[in-house]
């Protein structure tokens, strides 16, 4: 793999840019592997990416029934922040948070990673009080984040309205290293490093059965044959289920579509992200000048990866409420993106009661800003047969009722 920099730049234009290799192969796949990753989204290329830097394992193939970071990586509106209220979840997502630092160096590929912070906007008194309880919470966790009062948030995002009719801004949680990163390049990053190691990554390939021999898993059938594996990873997000059942066993998870859009482009006027839970949605400004929009969850079960109007009036007139100048913006585009929810709104990590099969899912509306970490964890579960990180997201707390309740935290943004 040649190396990207700036003499790389150079050089090229002087040829005329034909010396640039593909970032990734495009392989025939092998009749075996030791490991299989089924799903090439943000989560399984990491998967696979730590299982080769950290453990040496390299001859693993990545399968996609669509195209590389097609699903929920290039669906999602790019948030990363690692406050959280419990342990668990503050451990792992400020993991992928510190990840995401040395990301675009770890990799040599411009993840366009910009740590410009994230506020959680107080606009009850009980938000108030829960936001100032996490504050404590990631204190005693290493997080650093504080609660600020209204006039720090009018200062740092000039184009609120903190005297809202309704809903009052009465303060927020700050996390200045919270940001934002470009979520296709994080794709294209992992596979260009994962590539490299000579693992291969095969498109348009849909697994249609999983093959057993009793307890042990032995390898998927798909729509180009069947391949022989010693170890399964399954990271697919909202088909989780569907490939579960595969398997033979269940997962305590529903599917449901998360709607986004952006607005036109125009000029800078909004360097933070900011999230509303009580008027229910959340928005930052990208590097084109776009607004970036999303809101919650539909209520109601699908598969979709379309917008619907009455999510786009639901959204944008509650956020109108907090920053009035957006209402005189058009829309440039919507989406949808499937995504897998728990009881207690967190994710799985998880070996599963097929012996080889892990299981990584169930993140709701979080999974962009878990990617590093969610990856680091995955793969040293599947090398070693369990992980710190992934100790409290087993099955089995679903079994003994061990919750991780990070309704608050997880169930609006992203």
């Amino acid at each position: 793999m040649k190396r990207y920099s700036a003499f790389a730049i150079a050089r090229e234009a002087l040829r005329h840019h034909t010396g640039w290799e593909r970032a990734w192969r495009s392989p025939e796949q092998k009749s075996k592997y030791e490991v299989i990753i089924v799903g090439a989204g943000g989560h399984g290329l990491a998967t696979a990416y730590y299982l080769g830097k950290r453990f040496g394992i390299t001859n693993v193939a990545i399968l996609e029934k669509g195209w590389l970071g097609g699903g929920n990586t290039g669906r999602n509106t790019t948030i990363i922040r690692s406050n959280y209220l419990q342990d668990p979840s503050a451990a792992l997502y400020e993991k992928s948070r510190s990840l995401y630092e040395t990301m675009s160096q770890d990799l040599n590929y411009n993840v366009m990673f910009s740590p410009r912070g994230v506020i959680m906007l107080a606009q009850t008194q009980h938000e108030v009080r829960g936001y100032q309880r996490t504050a404590h919470a990631n204190a005693l966790q290493g997080v650093k984040t504080k609660f600020i009062r209204p006039e720090q948030v009018k200062e740092l995002v000039p184009i609120i309205d903190i005297n809202g009719s309704r809903y009052p801004v009465l303060g927020g949680l700050w996390q200045a290293r919270g940001g934002t990163a470009r979520h296709d390049a994080v794709a294209w990053g992992y596979a260009r490093a994962c590539s490299a190691m000579g693992m291969d990554i095969i498109q348009q390939c849909e697994v249609t059965a999983v093959r057993r021999q009793g307890s042990m898993v032995v390898g998927v059938d798909t729509n180009r044959g069947a391949i022989d594996c010693e170890k399964l990873g399954m990271v697919v997000a909202g088909h989780s289920g569907h490939l579960a059942d595969m398997a033979g066993f269940r997962l305590p998870l529903e599917s449901v579509s998360l709607q986004a859009l952006v607005s036109e482009p125009i000029k800078p006027c909004m360097d933070v992200v900011v999230m509303a839970n009580t008027v229910h949605g959340y928005m930052s400004q990208s590097d084109k000048g776009e607004m970036v929009i999303g809101g919650g969850t539909d209520g109601y079960n699908n598969f979709t990866q379309r917008g619907s109007f009455h999510h786009i009036e639901e959204t944008v007139r509650a956020l109108i409420e907090t920053f009035p100048m957006i209402s005189r913006l058009k829309m440039l585009r919507q989406w949808g993106g499937i995504v897998d929810v728990t009881g207690d709104r967190s994710p799985i990590l998880s070996k599963t009661p097929v012996d080889g099969v892990f299981i990584n899912c169930g993140w709701g509306t979080g999974g962009f800003k878990a990617i590093p970490g969610s990856g680091w964890a995955m793969a040293e579960l599947i090398a070693k047969g369990h992980s710190p990180l992934t100790e409290e997201f087993s099955l089995n707390r679903f079994r003994i009722g061990k919750f991780i309740d990070e309704s608050v935290a997880a169930g609006v943004a992203h």
